[in-house]
């Protein structure tokens, strides 16, 4: 290849990772404006966790790394409960979970995974981490301890909601894959005519700004609160690899192998954290545009964390952020939320669990329960409640109560 060529291939990768980042774009900045993390940090930290998964996968695996919706709840309650350091703590060492299930995969291979976190248990606590966060979607569409109108809330909401759910059914090609970016752009629109946004943080924020740092803090309390979290988001992994792999024409649970996919998102976790940014995870959303597009080069990934660094030190990009309204927000989670749901309840389909089955409907029933009633149990003076409660409670029904005979689940 001529130096020529050489030039053309790395300036077309350079866009089509461009091109990358912004199908991610309106996801990846959803969980820093909601629970009140800094968006530039965001962009950074999945910039450099993409960069760590490489390194742990030996560049070979066409995946960028951002933050799960799964962790939306427990971050805002880590926030409000022990501050941003304490949460950061915390969600530094879910990268443990991550190390321990790759460990699990090294030694035992995929199926000791499956038969750890069946269906039965993945499901019903990812529907709980849906459900658990409806309230929330719906106080912000409604304007709910805001400074914004009961009407004009609903009227920027409801808009907000109505495009994404047109895109997301309507469209084609890569727009099919960006619903959040319309509804948000066609949300702030309408904002800006209702006289709702204030741009002087915009004027005031200087072009380049360090993104902002936050020193972990660890406090047992909350990080038992957190470390369950990551069980949902670490099987959805899978998943998410398994569709890469059959698109991509190659077994990536076999090469580089799901034990190091599983640590790239680990190591690339706890990184995050460490310095104030949201968990990085596999993102559903650019393995869509991969297949779409059927651009398998690791190296385009590359220059889509490239990019994602870039933007993240320009401090008008997170103040322009900044300035988008709850109540956008909350029309666009109103649709995000409830789709969380709907991957457990396709967890279970998908795996063929038979919920009229007695070992699986309690399984099923008691964490349904436990997570919609708000069930909490004190241990030594630390309370453990919510998405941890039910998955730990999911995976001890699971491991103690008899399977049926003659039933595969």
């Amino acid at each position: 290849m001529t130096q020529i060529e050489n030039k053309q291939s790395t300036t077309k990768q350079a866009l089509v990772g461009l091109q990358m980042l912004f199908v991610a774009f309106g996801a990846l900045v959803l969980v820093p404006l909601i629970t009140g993390l800094d968006p530039n940090t965001a962009l950074l930290t999945a910039g450099v966790g993409t960069l760590i998964f490489q390194l742990c996968t030996g560049k070979q695996v066409p995946i960028f790394l951002a933050s799960s919706f799964a962790f939306i709840a427990p971050i805002q309650y880590g926030v409000q409960t022990w501050g941003i350091a304490t949460t950061m703590g915390g969600l530094a060492c879910t990268g443990l979970v991550y190390l321990a299930l790759s460990t699990l995969v090294k030694l035992k291979g995929v199926d000791a995974l499956q038969r750890v976190f069946p269906p039965v248990v993945v499901g019903p606590v990812i529907i709980i981490i849906g459900m658990g966060l409806a309230p929330v979607a719906v106080d912000m569409a409604l304007g709910k301890n805001s400074a914004y109108e009961y009407n004009q809330a609903v009227l920027v909401s409801m808009a907000t909601l109505l495009t994404t759910l047109c895109v997301a059914v309507f469209s084609k090609g890569i727009m099919k894959l960006i619903p959040i970016m319309f509804g948000i752009a066609v949300g702030y629109i309408i904002c800006l005519f209702l006289g709702l946004i204030n741009f002087q943080p915009v004027i005031d924020a200087p072009w380049f700004s360090v993104p902002h740092i936050t020193t972990p803090e660890f406090k047992l309390e909350a990080i038992l609160y957190l470390l369950p979290i990551a069980i949902a988001p670490a099987v959805e992994h899978v998943g998410g690899i398994m569709a890469i792999s059959s698109v991509a024409g190659k077994d990536f649970l076999k090469k580089p192998g799901l034990h190091r996919t599983l640590l790239g998102d680990g190591v690339a976790t706890a990184a995050a954290a460490l310095v104030g940014g949201p968990p990085n995870t596999t993102y559903a959303e650019v393995t869509g545009a991969v297949m779409l597009t059927r651009n398998f080069n690791p190296s385009i990934m590359t220059w889509a964390a490239v990019w994602a660094i870039a933007i993240s030190f320009c401090g008008k990009v997170g103040a322009f952020l900044s300035t988008i309204p709850t109540i956008v927000m909350g029309g666009i989670m109103m649709l995000v939320f409830g789709s969380i749901a709907v991957v457990g309840m396709s967890t279970l389909i998908r795996g063929k669990v038979d919920v009229t089955e007695a070992r699986n409907l309690c399984i099923i029933s008691v964490v349904m329960t436990f997570g919609i009633g708000g069930m909490f149990v004190d241990v030594g003076g630390m309370s453990i409640k919510g998405i941890s409660l039910c998955a730990i409670v999911a995976i001890i029904l699971n491991l103690v109560l008899p399977k049926a005979e003659n039933k595969i689940d």
